[in-house]
């Protein structure tokens, strides 16, 4: 994937899979930044992700990042020889959402030959901070 310019690859992660938990929460990948290796999607904040007192369920923001995470390591490794599959989140949730759009970028903490580690920020449309995660990754032959 390392090959493939911004457009293409943003085309690529928003149509992999065809019934993904992704595509369910309408997670929309928007950004990389190849050079500082970063990732950044969208995701509504709709009735359907909240939990019963009407608010973003925590649930939902580790899915984004999550879905950030794995994309995040996935981009950065020889997709013909190894997946990187997610082995550990650790998720924070700072602030309350009841609508709108939040978004997460994902961005290398380590990015070793067996594993990297990344950290998410979500924030809401007024740059405040949602939710903080750690995710790991283990890089494994295919």
């Amino acid at each position: 994937m390392k090959d493939m310019t911004k457009d293409e690859l943003l085309d690529f992660l928003n149509n992999w899979g065809e019934e993904t938990l992704a595509k369910a929460l309408e997670i929309k990948f928007i950004d990389i930044d190849q050079t500082n290796e970063t990732l950044t999607a969208t995701m509504p904040v709709l009735p359907r992700v909240h939990q019963p007192f009407g608010i973003l369920h925590g649930g939902a923001s580790c899915v984004l990042a999550e879905t950030l995470g794995s994309s995040l390591s996935n981009i950065f490794i020889d997709g013909e020889k190894f997946y990187g599959v997610g082995t550990n989140i650790n998720s924070n949730h700072l602030r309350s959402k009841k609508d709108g759009i939040i978004t997460g970028t994902a961005r290398f903490i380590r990015k070793g030959k067996t594993m990297h580690v990344s950290e998410i920020e979500i924030r809401d449309e007024k740059g405040q901070l949602i939710n903080h995660t750690t995710m790991t990754n283990n890089i494994i032959n295919r």
